[in-house]
């Protein structure tokens, strides 16, 4: 023995080290970076007062420049109500996608907040903000406008769609506070991108430079509604799928928090994968077998904001009644 590896052994040893190194990459792509638990944080507020004063800090905190459509919206019928619904609109909108909704509900007896998500809500609609959203951020929110929603009702109900439903969905995993968590379309998953490999992009587009992309590559900044911002950032939309990953990983370990949880599905939806919600979806039944799934079919050609009156083929007709039922049959009526 020479000790020696001969011509083919030398190769084929350089194929299996490459082989293996293939692997490792491909493995540590498909496992979602940054996916550790974000610890909730809840201080309720102790009555209505409180409530008020909370609301007002979270005024006072929003930048310069604001849309005055787009500030913090709190409709309030003067004192602690049965019901408290907070409202979170979607990536690149604002509170105004909500509030016709938001009046709807008010106008049945509920107290309604609607706050901006971090970076929102900027007259500059070319602001590059936005770009700077996280899922730490998201979180937060998410604890704060529920901590004010304990001082508004006696039963809180978060709603969002899109990052707001990804908001939402951490809520219901993290807040045994949250009576109902409605959760429409949430981003955890974007329709171009395969099941399979939404983690591989995630991580892919974490690392690169980022982007700023029109959302309407013909209309750009003429795009409607016109409160919204009209690009997206790459980085933004990982952060999205960051938090939805997130949710998933805990909710292997435990159970989602809150008392009651509906998803809303939209079958037409152009924009998310619904797959990837529906796997979030069957890990939460496996523990609340109470959940709810609701789904606006193809046939009615929903677009992807289904709230915002202001979205060209917009159908609030069907959609918000049965949104208002899902809320309405889920929190029951005030006893005498």
């Amino acid at each position: 023995m020479t000790g020696r590896l001969t011509p083919g052994t030398r190769k084929w040893s350089i194929f299996l080290l490459v082989a293996g190194l293939l692997e490792a990459i491909a493995l540590v792509l498909l496992m979602p970076w940054s996916s550790a638990h974000l610890t909730s944080h809840p201080r309720p507020a102790q009555n209505y007062t409180e409530a008020l004063h909370l609301t007002e800090i979270l005024k006072a905190e929003e930048p310069q420049g604001m849309n005055p459509l787009c500030r913090t919206q709190l409709m309030t019928h003067g004192n602690k109500a049965y019901r408290a619904i907070i409202l979170v609109h979607g990536y690149t909108s604002d509170p105004q996608e909500f509030h016709e909704l938001g009046q709807r509900f008010y106008d049945l007896g509920y107290n309604v907040l609607i706050a901006p998500l971090p970076h929102h809500g900027l007259k500059d609609r070319m602001t590059e903000a936005h770009a700077r959203l996280t899922a730490e951020e998201l979180a937060a929110y998410a604890d704060r406008t529920a901590d004010i929603g304990h001082g508004l009702g006696k039963k809180v109900i978060m709603m969002g769609i899109s990052a707001g439903g990804v908001t939402a969905a951490w809520a219901a995993q993290n807040r045994s506070d949250i009576d109902l968590a409605v959760i429409i379309s949430p981003a955890v998953g974007f329709k171009i991108v395969p099941t399979p490999l939404t983690a591989v992009a995630m991580n892919i587009y974490t690392i690169l430079p980022d982007a700023l992309e029109w959302w309407d590559p013909v209309l750009k900044e003429k795009a409607l509604p016109a409160h919204d911002y009209p690009r997206y950032s790459r980085h933004a939309l990982t952060q999205l799928l960051r938090l939805g990953f997130i949710i998933q990983a805990d909710a292997y370990l435990n159970p989602p928090a809150s008392k009651k949880i509906v998803v809303v599905f939209n079958a037409y939806d152009m924009m998310i994968n619904n797959d990837m919600t529906m796997k979030m979806v069957n890990i939460w039944q496996k523990h609340h077998p109470s959940l709810i799934t609701y789904e606006f079919k193809a046939d009615k050609k929903l677009p992807h904001d289904i709230i915002d009156p202001a979205q060209p083929d917009q159908r609030i007709d069907i959609v918000y009644p049965r949104l208002m039922e899902l809320v309405e049959s889920s929190t029951g009526k005030e006893l005498p």
